[in-house]
């Protein structure tokens, strides 16, 4: 059998690890696995990887060592060509023109919608992987560079709070997440924010207000606020102003972390879930499932559909929410 393998929609932390996944296991068991550059606008212009001997598939060689590798050594794009019927219908001609009998997207939401319209035009077998810094999709406890975009986040939250602390500053941390919370939620947690703001909750400014007078009184003199850059509030620079005319109490000063979420190396349990799901969509295919995601609930392996993937918002814990307001208090 041979099977294609790409990225599509936003890198992810984690992407390397999985292709090689995917790679070494559909080898181990005799199948080849063609590399397909630049998700699927590389599809429809036949852009295929090609191994160090020129050969148009990826060899048990072409992915040592690249686990430890930020982005992807198969590139990804957004195509409206393959949006539209036409698209689709070409895209399944170059794939019976290479002779490629599945597929294996790494991607998220709109990766996976993707492929369950382009399983109207092309009878191959269709098995996703979650490769998503969002944690947003059904069917899997955490997607591939999640843990390593909170990681980053982290990271520039404890660096940004020395400089809180030593100007009595309050700073307004922009982090990614347009349709999530999860990205924000979990730097909040993780960085020992006082406020976090979200798109699954409403941004209350005429109460936060009180909240900052109140830690302000109590002796605080700097303040973390992550917000995710969803929020229906605004971005960090908006909820700044917002802030600012209700009266908050400390001198802010706002960040956007932007793309730096999304490089550097992945951590290990970004790794480790891009081989366990890397692998699996591999397992999933030799056992004649189609347009289902491989993913991990609760340490057991997990095929879901992708219109389940992706039919609803997951929602964040309440738990979570109740832990950081009275972590922060």
């Amino acid at each position: 059998m041979r099977i294609g393998v790409f990225c599509s929609g936003g890198d992810a932390p984690g992407m390397n690890a999985c292709i090689r996944a995917v790679v070494r296991s559909a080898g181990s068991r005799g199948h080849q696995v063609v590399g397909i550059r630049r998700g699927y606008q590389g599809l429809l212009d036949e852009e295929f990887y090609r191994d160090g001997d020129g050969q148009p598939w990826l060899s048990l060689r072409s992915v040592s060592g690249i686990s430890q590798r930020g982005g992807t050594i198969l590139g990804r794009s957004r195509s409206d060509e393959f949006r539209t019927e036409a698209g689709q219908v070409k895209a399944a001609k170059i794939l019976r023109k290479h002779g490629i009998d599945a597929l294996i997207p790494i991607g998220g939401d709109g990766t996976f919608r993707g492929a369950i319209a382009f399983a109207n035009h092309w009878d191959g077998k269709i098995v996703g992987c979650p490769g998503t810094i969002d944690n947003d999709l059904i069917g899997s406890d955490y997607t591939i560079g999640f843990s390593t975009a909170v990681q980053a986040a982290m990271q520039a939250v404890d660096k940004i709070r020395d400089t809180a602390e030593s100007h009595d500053l309050m700073f307004l941390i922009d982090v990614m997440g347009r349709h999530s919370g999860y990205i924000g939620v979990h730097t909040a947690l993780a960085s020992a924010a006082e406020v976090v703001c979200i798109p699954e909750t409403d941004t209350d400014i005429p109460g936060i207000v009180p909240q900052l007078k109140e830690l302000q009184q109590r002796g605080k003199t700097s303040v973390m606020l992550v917000v995710a850059e969803g929020d229906e509030r605004g971005g960090a620079a908006d909820i700044q102003k917002k802030l600012h005319d209700a009266g908050c109490p400390f001198p802010m000063r706002h960040v956007i972390l932007g793309h730096l979420q999304r490089g550097g190396s992945p951590t290990p349990e970004d790794r480790i879930l891009a081989s366990r799901t890397g692998d699996l969509a591999v397992r999933l295919i030799l056992q004649g499932e189609s347009g289902v995601m491989a993913g991990i609930v609760g340490e057991v392996d997990r095929a879901t559909p992708f219109s389940d993937a992706v039919a609803k918002h997951r929602e964040i814990p309440r738990s979570l929410l109740e832990l950081l307001d009275t972590l922060s208090r």
